[in-house]
């Protein structure tokens, strides 16, 4: 289920919010049960908000012109860390993503 957590964050790429959606519903719907899949979920939530807001960010800096770059780069990251996340989970391991802000403690 850890897994599931990190993999959901995929459908972002398909449905407006659903980076940060489809995660927050594999981690409510199981949080209780699983430790595992609570840790996962808080610090994939938690990437994803932080994702969210630097592509913001980026967004301000287009009219600098730097911004189309960084959110490129930041597009990049985000797959990448996502998917090396996935591969911790599956190992059982509960990966903490860099360049995290912290919005939801444990």
């Amino acid at each position: 289920m850890g897994l599931a957590v990190h993999l959901a964050s995929f459908s972002g790429y398909l449905i407006p919010f659903g980076s940060i959606l489809g995660p927050l519903i594999v981690w409510l719907m199981k949080r209780e049960e699983i430790a595992f899949v609570d840790s996962c979920g808080r610090n994939c939530l938690n990437f994803k908000i932080s994702v969210m807001v630097y592509a913001i960010i980026s967004m301000i800096l287009m009219f600098v012109g730097i911004g189309f770059i960084l959110l490129g780069v930041l597009a990049v990251f985000d797959i990448v860390v996502t998917i090396i996340a996935a591969m911790k989970a599956s190992e059982g391991i509960s990966y903490q993503y860099p360049l995290t802000i912290k919005f939801l403690k444990a």
